[in-house]
């Protein structure tokens, strides 16, 4: 009796795990073959943008990840501020603009941990980080993954 109770409950507790981490909105999946929707924020070597053109080294960084998840990148550009309301009506799937741990956003859009640091004229250091909408764990963890992984390749 206590095998039967003891799978039965195994059994149970293993379904409710099938899909963690989970994204509510399916933005991993639907960017996955499709479009990755990146809002950006111009901020000097970070992100620049010239008429159609997006660069720096965050956009470079984008443009690998989309290339993993065999997705075409459509540009929004725009301040922090409006990037984070369309990243909250999803019109938006990440933000990038030099963002850094100190983010005042984040209680309105998931951040990455830390992926860069830099120094500023300041001499004070920063770690760079990246939004995504909240609770699009799935998106979320694909991304840092994919992060920690160039971090680590360009040391």
């Amino acid at each position: 009796m206590w095998r039967v109770l003891a799978l039965t409950t195994s059994l149970l507790l293993l379904t409710g795990c099938a899909a963690v981490p989970a994204d509510p909105q399916g933005t991993l999946d639907r960017v996955s073959g499709g479009t990755l929707n990146v809002g950006v924020s111009p901020n000097g070597d970070f992100t620049s943008v010239t008429g159609d053109a997006v660069a720096g080294s965050e956009a470079a960084l984008v443009e690998s990840f989309a290339e993993t998840v065999d997705a075409e990148i459509e540009w929004t550009v725009g301040s922090e501020e409006a990037l984070v309301r369309a990243l909250e009506r999803e019109d938006v799937d990440l933000v990038i603009g030099g963002l850094t741990d100190a983010t005042p956003w984040a209680d309105k859009a998931g951040v990455t941990r830390p992926y860069g640091e830099f120094t500023d004229e300041d001499g004070k250091r920063h770690k760079l980080v990246m939004l995504v909408p909240m609770g699009e764990n799935a998106f979320l963890t694909s991304l840092e993954t994919f992060l920690t992984h160039e971090a680590a390749r360009l040391r």
